[in-house]
């Protein structure tokens, strides 16, 4: 085999082969003897990596322009549309942006090599006019005012807005429509030319495809790579809560609770993120999971119903944990999550709920490798983390009771926590 390295990790049989190729692309094969194979493809760059310098020049980005250029790579000077040209090969097709990552996909049951052509092609070729850019900005447009209407999007937003005085993550992924009307195809070369740099993305193909197979496609459609290595530049963020409670009324049919908790601990990356990841998760699941006391408790009573849900959501420069959920009494459902954390700040964690919650995360992860599609996004998504997806399960296993006490008591302090509601008209 070529310049490919294989990986493996045999306690939980699973491999990938993985090379920098001669663009600078990092490329993943995750081979997978499944009936739907999934690439991703996708750059280290976010709604939060607005403001950067490169060979020492500053420069400001308008907010929701990583989201903009998504949507603006599916046009191709040709005038075909992406999403026809992978229908002849019977692909599906979408991209995502999230605050870190822009990352555009496809998943297909044959023709993998001619969709894996059209993505790199499609996503190397960047083509901006005035005409097209304000074309996009009435579309945007419309999308962000649908969602300033969405109790979803403004439960979760309204939530960061109170964590965060100052850090980007506050900011809509789609920013506002003030903000995309500054939006011009200079600006759009500019973020794509350092950010959609080879150096700074990753392939990651998962299924039945060889590895000799996607570098041909790669040869054919990646060319060499000047390095960029922009330099992201973040506001300083105080460790307190910009606000401690954010209301607003919507069209619900019953109200709708956030609770953020603030993670301080940043900038964070690699094995270290990883742990804190797992940390925080077995933490959460601890407290408020649906095997928990507290669950059973408040479900019983009504005040929550099945769709409560946690998690904690990690970022190399931000993260926070999440807990979300319906309730006729929001108010007195936020008051119950921080009596029980000031509960357990007393008694401590019981090391046989601990190994439990421990071994159901692990088998829980492990799970993720039965699905081509979260192989592929899940594989990315710790690329950019500059970690090894294979190396999770062990880094789980090696999670002390200890360790989640210590992240427990150093973490869920009241002063960091938020509320966020969306009540009905």
């Amino acid at each position: 085999m070529s310049a490919f390295v294989l990986k493996e990790n045999k306690a939980i049989d699973e491999k990938y082969y993985y090379m920098k190729h001669k663009s600078g692309l990092p490329i993943y094969v995750i081979p997978k003897n499944h009936t739907t194979g999934y690439a991703v493809f996708g750059t280290n760059f976010g709604s939060v990596d607005n403001r950067f310098k490169v060979n020492g020049k500053e420069h400001l980005l308008p907010d929701g322009i990583a989201h903009f250029l998504e949507h603006k790579l599916f046009e191709n000077e040709d005038g075909i549309d992406t999403f026809k040209k992978y229908a002849e090969f019977g692909a599906s097709a979408n991209a995502y942006t999230s605050s870190d990552k822009t990352v555009y996909l496809f998943s297909a049951t044959e023709n993998m090599k001619e969709s894996l052509g059209i993505l790199l092609d499609f996503v190397t070729h960047p083509y901006f006019t005035n005409e097209t850019v304000a074309k996009e900005q009435g579309i945007i447009g419309q999308e962000i005012r649908m969602y300033d209407d969405n109790p979803g999007w403004r439960l979760y937003f309204n939530m960061l807005t109170a964590l965060y005085h100052n850090h980007p993550a506050r900011i809509d992924t789609a920013g506002t429509v003030e903000t995309i009307a500054q939006i011009t195809p200079e600006t759009l070369y500019l973020a794509y030319n350092t950010f959609y740099n080879l150096n700074n993305m990753a392939l990651c193909v998962c299924g039945d495809m060889d590895p000799e197979e996607v570098l041909e496609v790669c040869d054919k459609y990646l060319k060499d790579a000047p390095t960029i290595s922009p330099e992201r530049i973040f506001p300083d963020e105080p460790e307190t809560v910009f606000k401690k409670e954010v209301t607003q009324k919507l069209s619900v049919s019953m109200p709708v609770f956030s609770v953020g908790i603030k993670d301080v601990h940043q900038p964070c990356s690699g094995k270290t993120l990883a742990k804190k990841q797992a940390e925080y998760e077995i933490i959460l699941e601890l407290l408020f999971g649906k095997s928990s006391p507290f669950y059973t408790r408040l479900y019983e009573e009504g005040l929550i119903n099945n769709a409560f849900s946690t998690g904690y959501e990690a970022h190399t420069n931000f993260g926070f944990c999440e807990i979300s959920g319906y309730s006729n009494e929001p108010d007195k459902v936020y008051e119950q999550i921080l009596a029980e954390i000031e509960k357990y700040k007393s008694s401590g964690f019981d090391k046989e709920d601990f190994e439990r919650v421990k071994r159901v995360f692990y088998a829980a992860n492990l799970r993720y490798f039965n699905s081509t599609e979260d192989i592929a996004n899940e594989f990315i998504t710790h690329v950019f983390r500059d970690f090894d997806m294979l190396e999770y399960p062990s880094v789980i296993s090696e999670v002390t009771i200890d360790d989640v006490t210590h992240r427990f008591n150093q973490d869920f302090i009241k002063d960091r926590i938020v509320l966020s509601k969306v009540l009905p008209l």
